[in-house]
């Protein structure tokens, strides 16, 4: 029996991996049911035997396997690591998304971390902290909080790091800092 990934046929089996239109369409569930039946089957292992070594009660695996329950990321972090694979997000271009590393020194005063979706700045120079303005003293690390500013500097950091892609595009604006 091939490991190769098939095409449901419309009966029985649409149910099964969960799949209920094209692989790329967002709208579909994701086929864990499917996935889980595929890692048994690459691992060659029986219910029990996966829930073994996954950890779980041998129900739970068929639970999953059925459909009627929806397994945890931990729980399927697990299962799939019986078989020696992992999980990954994937865009649509498939390039794998690579966790964000979490740095004990990159946090506030009240040791929280600073918004995902902001650049941290390690040793602000003077202008680059948003209460210079203020006269406020500069803290060890900070951002920029204006959305405009930071996609204009990811902009001008891009055309300046990846030459051969914009070798025949003007430069992009330099952005004046705060300050």
């Amino acid at each position: 029996m091939s490991d190769a990934p098939t095409k449901p046929t419309g009966e029985a089996g649409d149910a099964a991996t969960g799949l209920t239109g094209e692989a790329g369409d967002a709208a579909v569930p994701w086929p864990v049911v499917g996935v889980v039946r595929a890692i048994r089957r690459r691992a060659d292992l029986s219910q029990r035997e996966l829930a073994r070594r996954a950890g779980v009660h041998h129900a739970t695996v068929g639970r999953i396997e059925a459909g009627r329950l929806a397994p945890s990321i931990e729980l399927l972090c697990r299962i799939i690591g019986v078989a020696g694979h992992r999980l990954a997000v994937v865009d649509e271009s498939g390039r794998v998304l690579r966790p964000m590393r979490d740095w004990a020194d990159t946090r506030d005063g009240a040791d929280r971390r600073y918004p995902s979706h902001l650049d941290a700045i390690l040793d602000p120079e003077p202008g680059e902290w948003w209460a210079d303005v203020y006269g406020l003293a500069r803290p060890p690390e900070t951002f920029y909080r204006d959305r405009d500013v930071r996609d204009a500097m990811r902009r001008r950091s891009q055309w300046e790091v990846r030459v051969a892609k914009y070798r025949n595009v003007p430069p992009p604006p330099r952005q004046i800092r705060y300050g």
